[in-house]
């Protein structure tokens, strides 16, 4: 199937459905890609109509980003381009970290520099900082979109609530609002789906579901006997537990059944989300990038959506399974609680209905 195109969150930007994360552009980490390889990634990714780059002014200490500009140099108006600042860049420098106006200006101008622009489509809030104010983050940002540097802006890994008050600030004030949200979303990460997802779907905000396949478990890396990844095996030991190996086993066995890769069946889970979800999708091959990408193709027939599910569902936890239990519905609502059409949002995206 064709890549299709959203607009992302309730903004005009129009982005593919499928994002090309950059974390492994650069080989200063040691798990990465050539700029040759990044290149023949870029290339596949594009070839299926991708045009939505996700990248980072920490990833491989700023290479990522240098990479992403020279991949993309001569055609840069056909891609949108979102980089993140908030994690430090400066271990022994307070002022090259946090959300912070400060940090905030000098990293844009740094970015903007390695990514040979004079533009990012995309700002992201790497992740909350605990000691920024909403207000001076939300200023800051709206004044660097007023200077023409970024278009939109966007906050990655932070609490729900701070999402929701700072646009809340913002839309009062005639700010710039954020448009998406960018976290750990997969199937063996759901927990996001008490209050995160809902809470996009409610304000209208774009999802990044960053880690889609769990660090490569979801992929049978671990399950199917292939060789162990010894660069990231370390990162991925909280999704090796007896839960996460369960949920990877099921994405083995619906693969086999359809005849498609186990990365291809996750990624096809997420895309059947009831919200607006987005895999951003990394690779050091070409050839994975192909293979992730084939996921376009894959359409889970129902049985396969319950069992993963199933498999992988997670409580919801107070108040949502006090509130969505028949006897506080009935509480609540009296004798009339069977005759409404009242569903409880979280359940309904836990449930995947």
């Amino acid at each position: 199937m064709e890549m299709r195109y959203k607009l992302l969150g309730g903004s005009g930007l129009k982005v593919s459905e499928i994002s090309l994360g950059t974390m492994t552009f650069g080989e200063d980490w040691g798990f990465g890609a050539s700029a040759e390889a990044c290149r023949g990634i870029l290339e596949a990714y594009r070839a299926r109509g991708g045009n939505f780059i996700d990248t980072a002014n920490k990833y491989t200490n700023g290479s990522a980003e240098r990479i992403v500009g020279e991949l993309v140099r001569g055609d840069r108006g056909a891609w949108v381009i979102a980089t993140k600042y908030s994690l430090s860049m400066n271990d022994a420098d307070p002022s090259a970290s946090g959300n912070g106006r400060k940090n905030l200006v000098q990293s844009v101008e740094a970015s903007l520099k390695r990514l040979g622009t004079d533009y990012i489509d995309l700002l992201w809030v790497h992740a909350w900082d605990w000691t920024t104010p909403e207000a001076e983050l939300m200023r800051a940002l709206d004044d660097v979109v007023r200077a023409g540097k970024v278009l939109y802006v966007g906050m990655s890994d932070a609490p729900a609530w701070v999402v929701s008050r700072a646009n809340a600030i913002a839309e009062l004030r005639g700010w710039s609002p954020f448009i998406g949200i960018e976290i750990e979303y997969s199937l063996i990460e759901r927990t996001v789906e008490r209050e995160l997802v809902p809470m996009a779907s409610r304000l209208g905000l774009g999802v990044l579901a960053w880690a889609p396949m769990a660090g490569g478990v979801l992929t049978g890396k671990y399950t199917r006997g292939g060789g162990k990844d010894a660069a990231r095996a370390a990162m991925n030991q909280g999704r090796l537990d007896e839960r996460g190996l369960r949920v990877a086993r099921a994405v083995d066995a619906v693969a086999d059944e359809l005849g498609c890769s186990s990365a291809q069946v996750a990624l096809a889970w997420l895309r059947s989300r009831p919200a607006q979800v987005i895999p951003i999708i990394g690779a050091r091959k070409p050839e994975q990038m192909q293979d992730c990408l084939g996921c376009l193709d894959v359409v889970l027939p129902a049985a396969a959506l319950e069992r993963l599910d199933a498999a992988s569902r997670v409580p919801l936890g107070f108040p949502y399974e006090f509130l969505g239990d028949p006897g506080t519905e009935r509480v609540v609502y009296g004798a009339t609680a069977a005759r409404l059409d009242v569903t409880n949002p979280v359940r309904r995206l836990a449930s995947g209905g």
